[in-house]
Parts: C-alpha cells; structure tokens; sequence
C-alpha cells in the first residue's frame, strides 16, 4: 500500500512564509498525480495545486502567484512552497496521490495533514 508521510506546517504571520512536503513510499508502480489539499473549519476540502506525471500544473485561482508545487520524482516527494501568506490560507493541508500499485491496481491516497495558521 502506499503510505504518504508530510511535514512542514506551523504558525506563521501574514505575509510569511511555508515550505510543506509530502513523501510517497510503499510498493508503488506508478504515480501519476500528486498535489494538496486544504480544509478550513466548516468548509470543504479543496484543491490547492496539483502536478500530474506529464508536468501539467493547477492552482487554485485564490493560490495563484503565491503558491508553487513542485515534485523530486526520483524521491517520489511533492512540495508546496507557500509565500505571502494570508490569514485565510488558514487550514489543515492534505497531500493526495494518485497512481497504481500494479497494472490494475488504482490508488488514491491521502496523507493525514498537517496544521497551517497564519494570524498576527
């Protein structure tokens, strides 16, 4: 199965700055898609950025110009760089991938998140 193990959340003030990452491991055949997730109290889930295995990229429009993922393949490791930070960007971030762990094995999993909160 695949585990996805994070780091990287904290406090930080408005304007700041955070670095997320998020590791695959486990008995994986492919990862075609990994990206993050966030979710604020009494809201839903929803995308932050997303990397595919051909390179595409998508951001949420509230993210754009702020936010870059990037992805270490070989390390199967995705990050989120998160700059000017605002205070509703507060939530818990969720890395997700997606790929298979055999020929007609699908995955898709979540890791557990971790806490961002920027207050003054």
């Amino acid at each position: 199965q695949v585990e996805l193990v994070e780091s990287g959340g904290g406090l930080v003030q408005p304007g700041g700055s955070l670095t997320l990452s998020c590791t695959a491991s486990g008995t994986i055949y492919t990862i075609n898609a990994m990206g993050w997730y966030r979710q604020a109290p009494g809201e839903e889930r929803e995308l932050v950025a997303r990397t595919n295995s051909g390179g595409a990229i998508n951001y949420a429009d509230s993210v754009k110009g702020r936010f870059t993922i990037s992805r270490m393949n070989a390390m199967n490791t995705v990050y989120l760089q998160m700059n000017a930070l605002k205070p509703e960007d507060t939530a818990v971030y969720y890395c997700n991938a997606v790929g298979y762990l055999s020929t007609l094995r699908p995955y898709d999993e979540w890791g557990q998140g971790t806490q961002v909160t920027v207050s003054p």
